[in-house]
C-alpha cells in the first residue's frame, strides 16, 4: 500500500487555491523526507482550471510543475485532470515538466469520458489513475464493468471517490470486492471526513488490500477535508500495516504542524495531543513531559513514545527521568523540536 498525499491540491481548496510556490516547495520538501510515494500538486479542480468560473490559483500549472521537481527527488508528483477543464496539452505540459501521474476524474456514471485522456496520457508516459468522483452514485457491480473497459484504455488504478463524505466501511469495501470478480487492476481510495469516517474508512481499505490511500497533512481538504496523514499513518502503523515508507512518527507530526501553520489561517491541531493516542499516553500528564523535556534536553514527542512503552498507567517520575536519559539531546537544530512551539503552554514555573 502506497500514500499519495493530496495536501496541495485537495487542501488548495481551504486557502480559496492560493497555495505559492513556497508552499508547494514546503510541502514536497516534507514529503519527500517523510518517503511518502505520490504528491498531487494544483489547482483542487486539476489542470487548466484555474480561471474565473473555478478560481484563479496563485501561480501557474507550470510553476507548480517547476517547483515540485526541483524539490523532489524520490517522490513522485502529479496533477489531477477533469475531461472538459482540463485539455491535452495540459496533460503535455505535465510530462514535459516531470510529472509522473495524472489521475484523471469525472462523475463514476459518466467514467467513459475518461477514456480518450486515459489513451492520450498513457502515450506520454504517465501513470494513470482514474478517480469515480461520487463513486456512491453508481452500484459495484457497474462500477466494476466499467473499470474492465479503463483498464483497456490503459488505466493503471482505478479509485472508490467518497466525494461527500458520506460512505460507511462496508460500502467502500463493496466496491472492491466487485472489481475483483471482474479485474485485477490497482484499486485506491479518496475520502472525505464529513461524518469524521475518513480515517477509519482509510484504515479499513488498507487492511483490505487497496493499493493507494489518499491523505493530507491535517486532513487539510475541500469541505470538512481528508483523511489526515497523521492520523491514518499512526493509525496504521498500530494495526502493523505497511504504509510503503519508514515513516518517523515525530518528524510526520512536526511536517504537518508547520504547513499548517505557516501556510494557512487554520490553527494546527498540537502534535503533543496527537502522539498521545499513538502512544496510549494520558494528556493529563503533559505537563510533566514538558518540564522533564527542558530538564533533560529531550524532545517531548520521542520521550512520551518511550515513556509509554513503560508505562501507559500512570506518572513515575523517577521513572520518566530515566527513559529521558536514554534519549538523544534535542539540539534544537532537528526539524521536530516542539519544545519552542508550546513553551507558553506547558510552563515548567
Amino acid at each position: 500500500m502506497k500514500i499519495l498525499d493530496t495536501t496541495i491540491r485537495d487542501g488548495s481548496y481551504a486557502v480559496d487555491f492560493k497555495f505559492s510556490c513556497s508552499d508547494v516547495k514546503m510541502c514536497a520538501r516534507a514529503v519527500e523526507r517523510l518517503g511518502i510515494t505520490y504528491f498531487e500538486i494544483g489547482h483542487g479542480r486539476g489542470l487548466g482550471a484555474s480561471n474565473a468560473e473555478n478560481g484563479f490559483s496563485l501561480n501557474t500549472d507550470e510553476e507548480y510543475m517547476k517547483t515540485a521537481r526541483e524539490n523532489l527527488k524520490n517522490t513522485k508528483f502529479g496533477f489531477f485532470c477533469i475531461p472538459g477543464v482540463a485539455s491535452f496539452e495540459d496533460i503535455d505540459l505535465l510530462a514535459a515538466n516531470g510529472g509522473s501521474f495524472v489521475r484523471i476524474g469525472d462523475n463514476a456514471d459518466q467514467i467513459e469520458d475518461t477514456i480518450p485522456y486515459i489513451e492520450h496520457a498513457k502515450k506520454k508516459g504517465l501513470m494513470v489513475t482514474v478517480n469515480y468522483m461520487k463513486t456512491y452514485i453508481i452500484e459495484p457491480e457497474e462500477f466494476a464493468a466499467k473499470a474492465v473497459d479503463l483498464q483497456k484504455a490503459g488505466a493503471d488504478c482505478v479509485y472508490v471517490v467518497d466525494s461527500a463524505g458520506c460512505m460507511l466501511e462496508a460500502d467502500i469495501l463493496a466496491y472492491k470486492k466487485a472489481l475483483r470478480e471482474k479485474s485485477d487492476i490497482a484499486i485506491g481510495y479518496h475520502g472525505h471526513n464529513n461524518i469524521g469516517l475518513a480515517v477509519s474508512n482509510s484504515l479499513a481499505c488498507a487492511k483490505d488490500g487497496f493499493d493507494i490511500i489518499d491523505t493530507s497533512f491535517q486532513g487539510l481538504g475541500r469541505s470538512i477535508g481528508n483523511t489526515a496523514t497523521e492520523m491514518f499513518v499512526m493509525s496504521a502503523l498500530r494495526e502493523g500495516i505497511d504504509v510503503g515508507t519508514d515513516i518517523d512518527i515525530p518528524r510526520l507530526l512536526e511536517s504537518g504542524f508547520t504547513f499548517i501553520r505557516n501556510a494557512t489561517d487554520r490553527a494546527p491541531q498540537n502534535p503533543l495531543d496527537l502522539i498521545c493516542g499513538y502512544a496510549g499516553f494520558h494528556s493529563g500528564y503533559l505537563k510533566d513531559i514538558y518540564k522533564c523535556s527542558e530538564d533533560k534536553n529531550v524532545d517531548p514527542l520521542r520521550l512520551i513514545i518511550a515513556y509509554a512503552d513503560k508505562n501507559q498507567k500512570s506518572m513515575d517520575h523517577e521513572l520518566l527521568y530515566k527513559v529521558a536519559e536514554t534519549l538523544p539531546v534535542d539540539t534544537g537544530i532537528n526539524p521536530y523540536s516542539f519544545r519552542q512551539y508550546f513553551k507558553k503552554t506547558y510552563s515548567v514555573d
